[in-house]
């Protein structure tokens, strides 16, 4: 059978999920669990963040499939109801929304004494500058005297746009926009803080802080590690192994022949590709880890094998290759691929086994 294997983590789960309690002591915690937990499958994280206040997702099927699996917890619709058939199965789902435009607020309105009777919170969405979702400053702040008069519970929500980037003009924009809403609709919960500003700014955490990335061992900065971090890699992939073959100066490797060999050298064939969700185009030269040592990956990346330079490891049939994990990061593979680790890990297929260590 083929050994292309995604393995999860739980401890390192559960480890990431006390750092995000240690950097934020005050704040209930929404762990992020959508995309399918960022691609590592949802079935097998949600254990491993039992202890969570609550969970956030995209849309209602994300939510109904952690309600089948028995999770009670609250969540939060972060991109609210697509439409008013919806708001009937938030509440008897006891699902809480985000509201980002006027239609939504008719929806939630037509059905506000169920809503409040379910004593859900509404999330209300500042657009501050990322110019995606939600109502801007001059709007937003009647919208939630309404709601508090309607006997709404509001929660202020924002999204920092440049969070990862220090000295962002953006950043002070969007800060001192929710700062404003915030006094101007006192007394109110809050919550603006992801995984890079839960690091960057805890006078920020507030009510509720919604940890996504950082849950997962991957690094929400481009010149920070998961070690500067203290976090740890939650995903395992691996391949096996499955064929050896010597070549000679001058011979090449793989579709367009991109690699040609200048000695002797031995490659290894190994059973992952674009097909399971392993990247194809590299920008730099891009590496596996073999028992913790790192080894280039050679010719381009195929459907489902890519090649590997094992000159001198004394490599053998069946051995395990990582393809990310703990010794070979997917930050780092994302930035040889000129993308970031979020991207990878959403986008591997079914394919691949999905196994606990």
């Amino acid at each position: 059978m083929r050994q292309a294997t995604v393995y999860i983590d739980s401890e390192a789960l559960q480890y990431n999920l006390n750092r995000v309690k240690q950097l934020a002591p005050t704040a209930k915690i929404v762990s992020m669990v959508k995309a399918n937990a960022y691609g590592h499958g949802v079935k097998d994280c949600l254990a491993a963040l039992a202890n969570t206040d609550a969970f956030g997702v995209a849309c209602l099927e994300e939510a109904l499939e952690i309600r089948e699996l028995g999770y009670q917890q609250p969540i939060t619709l972060i991109e609210g109801i697509f439409s008013a058939e919806e708001m009937q199965i938030v509440i008897d789902q006891n699902i809480e929304i985000v509201v980002h435009h006027q239609q939504q607020l008719d929806w939630l309105r037509a059905q506000k004494d169920a809503y409040i009777a379910k004593n859900l919170k509404i999330w209300v969405k500042l657009n501050s500058g990322m110019n995606r979702l939600g109502f801007k400053v001059d709007e937003i702040i009647d919208v939630i005297h309404q709601l508090k008069a309607d006997g709404f519970n509001c929660v202020l929500a924002m999204h920092f746009a440049n969070a990862d980037a220090d000295n962002h003009p953006l950043n002070e924009q969007q800060k001192q926009q929710f700062l404003h809403v915030k006094e101007a609709c006192a007394p109110i919960l809050a919550s603006c803080c992801n995984s890079a500003a839960i690091f960057k700014w805890p006078e920020l955490n507030f009510d509720f802080v919604r940890p996504g990335i950082m849950l997962y061992g991957a690094s929400p900065f481009a010149d920070k590690t998961v070690e500067d971090l203290d976090i740890q890699p939650v995903m395992t992939f691996t391949a096996e192994i499955i064929a050896l073959n010597t070549i000679q100066a001058g011979e090449s490797v793989g579709y367009g022949s991109t690699f040609i060999a200048d000695k002797e050298t031995e490659l290894a064939i190994v059973s992952i590709g674009y097909g399971d969700g392993y990247p194809r185009a590299f920008f730099k030269q891009n590496y596996v880890a073999i028992n913790g040592q790192k080894v280039p990956v050679v010719g381009r990346v195929a459907m489902d094998m890519i090649a590997i330079d094992v000159t001198d490891l004394n490599a053998q049939l069946g051995t395990q290759v990582e393809l990310w994990g703990k010794h070979r990061l997917v930050d780092d593979v994302a930035e040889a691929n000129g993308t970031i680790g979020y991207e990878l890990l959403c986008r591997l297929s079914n394919r691949p086994i999905r196994k606990k260590p």
